[in-house]
């Protein structure tokens, strides 16, 4: 199973981005349930940023991005978005994604991509 995120880069604050997560698999019975966002500043803790449903149908936010990030799916194309607006230099981070996925297995375990980095600047 691969993770591979885009669209991170460099924005001025107040701007706008939105990342993408698209998820892969091996064979044809791979099953995408919970997903997530978490971000990660140089030397601090990987922090939850948003969650969302196997349907999408419920979302999460943490309080500092609540109200500017929208976090949605596409389970047709195996792929997981992060609209960002508003942006603040303080979002200046790693974005990750995070699935919790089987393929061609009988358990379900949680995957992570490699990470887009996101600059704001002030």
């Amino acid at each position: 199973v691969q993770l591979v995120e885009s669209g991170g880069g460099l924005v001025q604050a107040g701007g706008s981005l939105r990342l993408s997560c698209v998820v892969s698999g091996t064979g044809i019975f791979l099953s995408i349930k919970t997903m997530a966002w978490f971000r990660q500043v140089p030397g601090k803790q990987r922090d939850l940023v948003a969650t969302i449903s196997t349907d999408g149908a419920m979302t999460n936010y943490a309080d500092s991005v609540r109200g500017r990030f929208i976090i949605s799916r596409d389970n047709a194309k195996n792929t997981m978005y992060l609209q960002m607006t508003s942006l603040k230099p303080e979002d200046t981070a790693v974005y990750y994604c995070c699935a919790n996925v089987r393929d061609n297995v009988p358990f379900y375990r949680d995957y992570w991509g490699q990470g887009t980095q996101v600059t704001v600047s002030s």
